[in-house]
């Protein structure tokens, strides 16, 4: 069940800076109130995966597929652009949680 928590972290935590965004500085009630429910169920089920994975690895692949996915969500949502430097770095972002799920004795198979 541990991935299945990280990805339900993962996916909470989009939504929540996605309507950070929306809330423009917190000025508008409803994207600002689905930041702090965003946060907290993303905290909330990070705190249940860390009872199966290790803390620094449960941390990278939320933190780096968060990056990639936000990056992904500004390009849709918001026509943020990205430069090549920034796709390059976000794939090996990507490769880094590859490598540590396919290579890593840490995390549970």
């Amino acid at each position: 069940m541990g991935y299945v928590y990280l990805a339900i972290a993962i996916v909470a935590e989009v939504v929540g800076t996605t309507a950070m965004q929306a809330s423009e500085g917190f000025t508008k009630p409803i994207p600002s109130i689905v930041v702090v429910v965003g946060y907290g169920v993303a905290f909330y089920f990070l705190s249940l995966v860390l009872r199966t994975i290790p803390m620094g690895i449960a941390y990278a692949i939320w933190a780096g597929l968060g990056i990639v996915l936000i990056a992904l969500t500004g390009v849709v949502l918001y026509k943020q652009t990205l430069d090549v430097p920034a796709m390059i770095g976000m794939g090996l972002i990507v490769a880094g949680v590859a490598i540590i799920n396919i290579f890593s004795r840490t995390t549970p198979h």
